[in-house]
């Protein structure tokens, strides 16, 4: 396919994706002070109770123009397939950044993309949200099933959720370290930004994962934090759903990941989605979102 073809392919994805409207919570609940500490549920569709929890991570490259709101579909859409289905805001972007739901993008001087991340705030908020999670969701979906939690993210969000599953083999004196692994079926990676050495060299997200971290200066010993690449292995079920079309997060960058996880013992699962791009991941209208619903239900189940 040449450049500009894919480049179109990415457009019309992308604006199938974002077209949906946005579906409002059954329940939403806070888990910090900050106005972007909140996590929206939706009940499984059905009625049922026992419902596995699937814990879900937005994308948009940890920058603050991106919320939750995007993903509310998909949300609703795994709500549907019977999950009970638990959506995570977290701070993202800087100070300078209007936090806006469903607002529009400011950008950076020189019409550059807005910064991404907020170290520490962005790890503290996906943390906190998941020590939380048992609790709030017992609360809030009282027929869901808290012992049975997968996690998945698209994107940045794809990160945060391998992350999410690796905090008990953060170095030691790392706030969020666990002292034990975090009590989950799964983790369900939709083109994640899983290995910030790749992520990097192929220019990922316009420098996304050097902002997050706070450029070259604190690169090496943050990384050590928040890399997925180098937090392996983690000993939790673990899968990659990755469009072969994607220029967003390229195929390389899982493969990355799924390789470090190899050499450190560890499998992980790889399903390639062909003719397929970044967005379809999480648009509901879109064969690859079906593909996902399964990968999460295998792990569930």
């Amino acid at each position: 396919m040449s450049d500009s073809a894919a480049r179109d392919r990415d457009v019309a994805e992308t604006e199938s994706a974002l077209a949906h409207p946005e579906v409002a919570p059954d329940r939403s609940a806070a888990y910090g002070d900050h106005p972007d500490q909140v996590i929206d549920f939706y009940a499984p569709r059905d009625g049922r109770t026992g419902a596995p929890l699937v814990v879900l991570l937005h994308g948009g490259a940890w920058r603050a123009p991106y919320d939750r709101a995007h993903v509310s579909p998909l949300a609703d859409f795994l709500a549907r397939r019977g999950f009970a289905v638990a959506s995570v805001e977290y701070r993202r972007g800087g100070d300078d950044i209007p936090q806006q739901r469903g607002g529009g993008e400011k950008a950076r001087p020189g019409g550059a993309d807005p910064v991404a991340g907020r170290w520490p705030e962005t790890f503290d908020d996906v943390a906190a949200a998941m020590d939380a999670m048992p609790v709030l969701a017992a609360r809030e979906l009282p027929g869901a099933d808290v012992r049975r939690i997968v996690v998945t993210g698209h994107s940045a969000g794809g990160h945060l959720a391998l992350w999410a599953a690796a905090r008990h083999v953060l170095p030691e004196g790392s706030p969020w370290r666990l002292p034990a692994p975090p009590p989950l079926r799964g983790v369900v990676a939709l083109a994640p930004i899983a290995d910030f050495t790749t992520a990097v060299e192929l220019g990922v997200c316009g420098g996304a994962v050097a902002q997050l971290l706070g450029g070259e200066d604190d690169f090496g010993g943050r990384a050590a934090q928040s890399d997925p690449g180098v937090l392996v292995p983690t000993g939790i079920a673990t899968a990659i759903v990755q469009g072969v079309e994607d220029i967003v997060v390229p195929q390389a960058v899982s493969e990355a990941y799924v390789d470090a996880a190899a050499r450190s013992g560890e499998m992980v699962g790889l399903t390639l989605l062909g003719g397929v791009g970044h967005f379809p991941l999480i648009d509901p209208a879109a064969d690859a979102c079906a593909v996902v619903a399964e990968e999460i239900t295998q792990l569930a189940w």
